[in-house]
């Protein structure tokens, strides 16, 4: 019997969210319809592609091949329906992204991901200063922007976490952690942190630039910046520290800034943000984009 495409769809997006409501949102369908076509396409290979539980989703070794067989045709097949529907709808026109700091690598991919899919429309990319990482897209001056979690404004929506980083210590060359390896979360303490000034939210500034330990010990605060470039500056001449994502330091390397492991912190998530109710055809697809860039669980 032949493969559905509906089915092989179910399959790849079940794989990415393992979980069986996300997925079911993602495809406009119930979960029992889920379940129903993953039952379908197991029955049609004759093995289990997924063990579940009434606690986690995970992929057999079946499903791990399957998967790896799979998703190249099936991210061809829908590349090529993507297109054609584009071309069909005219998705054509400009979008203003937003970013803070650097757009790195896989920001970037993303970006490219959607111009070869609609090759009449342009993603333009737009720096907003670290101090007001959500005040360009709520002003309506940019169409939505790559930001770091936590969004907490009832009036954003956000997609999936297209990039997620260890966070690294930023600190002069003449810093007395400047040659460790790593540093503990507790050591922030020891440290002074430049302060990154509003009207960006408190609960997302303390990502960056913590007050306290995970053990509660109170950070010293140093200097206020608005920009990254300003923070660069005053860590460079050791008035401060700061805590970055690794894929930003990777990018922003200079002779008088080292960058060091931290462990202890969890990661740091970067996902997309725009206006409620403002979606246009142009921003669903880049939304769409987005989704294929998904960092799996």
């Amino acid at each position: 019997m032949s493969v559905e495409f509906r089915e092989l769809e179910c399959f790849v997006v079940l794989s990415e969210e393992l979980h069986f409501t996300r997925t079911a949102a993602r495809l406009y369908t119930s979960q029992a319809r889920v379940s129903q076509l993953l039952r379908q396409l197991e029955d049609r290979i004759g093995a289990r592609l997924f063990e579940r539980s009434s606690r986690r989703v995970r992929l057999t070794p079946q499903g791990e091949l399957f998967l790896a067989e799979v998703r190249p045709a099936f991210t061809t097949l829908t590349g090529a329906v993507d297109r054609a529907k584009a071309r069909a709808r005219g998705i054509e026109g400009v979008l203003r992204i937003g970013f803070v700091g650097t757009p790195y690598g896989t920001l970037l991919d993303l970006v490219g991901d959607f111009r070869a899919r609609h090759p009449q429309a342009r993603a333009d990319l737009v720096e907003m200063p670290l101090s007001d990482p959500f005040g360009p897209v709520l002003r309506g001056e940019i169409d939505a922007a790559f930001v770091t979690l936590p969004v907490g404004d009832p009036t954003l929506r956000t997609g999936p976490v297209i990039a997620a980083d260890p966070l690294v210590l930023g600190v002069s060359t003449r810093h007395a952690f400047a040659r460790r390896a790593h540093v503990d979360a507790e050591e922030l303490a020891d440290c002074v942190f430049v302060e990154i000034a509003g009207p960006a939210p408190a609960p997302w500034r303390e990502l960056q630039s913590p007050t306290v330990t995970p053990g509660g010990r109170p950070i010293p605060r140093g200097p206020g910046a608005g920009t990254l470039q300003e923070v660069l500056s005053l860590i460079a001449g050791d008035h401060g520290v700061l805590l970055f994502c690794a894929q930003f330091a990777g990018y922003n390397g200079r002779p008088d800034v080292a960058f060091l492991p931290v462990t202890g912190l969890t990661e740091s998530a970067v996902t997309l943000t725009w206006r409620r109710g403002e979606e246009t055809t142009l921003l669903r697809a880049f939304v769409a984009a987005s989704r294929r860039q998904i960092v799996p669980a």
